[in-house]
């Protein structure tokens, strides 16, 4: 069995702590994007898609037991945004300013199968209310005679493109920001 090196261990929990704040934030501000993918999406991107999932179930864990129970029900959606995520960086290489333009399609591949399974868990599971600010615009969709499930899919496309868009934007700037040496300690683990 590989060792998993103490920077690896260490970035991934600063990982989980963005997911934490970037949703805490979201869901106080009541933001129709939710932001609570940053960390899993900065880790997926620099390490993987296996190390990407990681941080998403740390921070859906813990939201789920402080400050936002619906985390819980989201968790598959944290694991397979890291898991898109992943392969969406290693297939489009959004990161330096000559491929900005591969964000919009790399955005499209990490948002839509979670979207498919986040449309559900809301549908099904909620009705369609959830403590998200989105939860306005499917009832307002809802109430113009769009059935539930379609306004929830409607509004989880839009708005799910909208925050991997956000996301992987800044993930895109951070990790620019960060030196490569540190970039090479935290993928081999080597001081």
């Amino acid at each position: 069995m590989k060792k998993i090196s103490s920077y690896k261990i260490t970035f991934i929990a600063l990982s989980g702590v963005i997911n934490l704040i970037g949703g805490t934030i979201a869901l106080t501000l009541r933001l129709p994007i939710y932001l609570d993918s940053l960390g899993t999406m900065m880790t997926a991107a620099l390490l993987g898609p296996v190390y990407g999932m990681i941080p998403g179930a740390i921070s859906a864990v813990i939201s789920g037991c402080t400050t936002d129970v619906y985390a819980f029900y989201y968790l598959p959606v944290q694991l397979i945004t890291g898991t898109m995520t992943g392969l969406a960086c290693r297939l489009f290489q959004p990161g330096t300013l000559k491929r900005s333009w591969k964000l919009f399609p790399a955005s499209l591949l990490i948002s839509l199968p979670g979207t498919v399974v986040s449309s559900f868990i809301t549908a099904s599971v909620f009705g369609g209310i959830t403590s998200s600010g989105s939860t306005i615009l499917v009832q307002l969709l809802h109430g113009t005679g769009v059935s539930l499930t379609a306004s929830v899919f409607l509004v989880q496309v839009f708005t799910d493109y909208m925050d991997r868009l956000l996301s992987l934007g800044a993930v895109m700037l951070l990790l620019a920001a960060i030196p490569p040496t540190m970039k090479f300690r935290i993928k081999k683990g080597t001081s």
